[in-house]
């Protein structure tokens, strides 16, 4: 056995230095989730300890296709990434600008959603801790699609003026990670809010 081994040629397996993007991008991603856990966990404290209404049972609604949209999004992302890899530029805008569309329906879905909150419920962010937590947790999710939307968005303009080709494709990759998160992100703020908070 120890002879078999040592006439084995010896295997020189090279280190590299991951990307800078990639590390980059995970130190992100690990910083906001320990900021959503606050978040979360602020809400799941704060359930049920409001002294006035309204109450979460009485105003919301699940927002099902807002949430179906957004979680579809990270399909057609990995779409998109996956064609920019293979060359295929225009097969990696029309699904990036799928992409967005989806994330702009699930953000006007929030929209709406507050204004009712708001103007037909008076829930404001100032009525009770339902509604302090509520817009905090939702919100801050918001923000982070309002974010990942202007860099899509970005990108793809610099698709349609032909300065993104298959080279770009790694740090297209890293953009999609943050994407992903903010669809994970959802998973969580939906199970609280809309499953265990009501």
């Amino acid at each position: 056995m120890s002879q078999t081994a040592a006439t084995l040629p010896e295997q020189h397996i090279e280190w590299t230095l991951p990307s800078r993007g990639r590390v980059g991008m995970c130190g992100l991603i690990v910083t906001e989730s320990a900021l959503f856990a606050i978040f979360v966990v602020a809400y799941l404290f704060y359930i049920g300890k409001s002294l006035i209404g309204p109450y979460p049972p009485e105003v919301l609604e699940l927002p099902v296709l807002a949430t179906i949209c957004l979680l579809s999004s990270s399909g057609t992302i990995m779409v998109a990434e996956r064609a920019l890899g293979q060359g295929r530029v225009g097969t990696f805008g029309l699904w990036w600008a799928v992409t967005i569309g989806l994330g702009v329906f699930f953000l006007g879905a929030t929209a709406v959603e507050w204004y009712e909150l708001i103007y037909q419920h008076g829930l404001t962010i100032a009525t009770n801790l339902f509604g302090t937590t509520f817009y905090s947790l939702v919100g801050f999710h918001a923000f982070h699609v309002t974010v990942g939307l202007i860099m899509l968005t970005i990108v793809l303009v610099l698709t349609m003026r032909g300065a993104v080709g298959a080279e770009a494709a790694e740090r297209i990759e890293v953009l999609g990670f943050y994407w992903h998160f903010v669809d994970a992100v959802w998973v969580v703020v939906f199970t609280v809010v809309y499953v265990i908070g009501r």
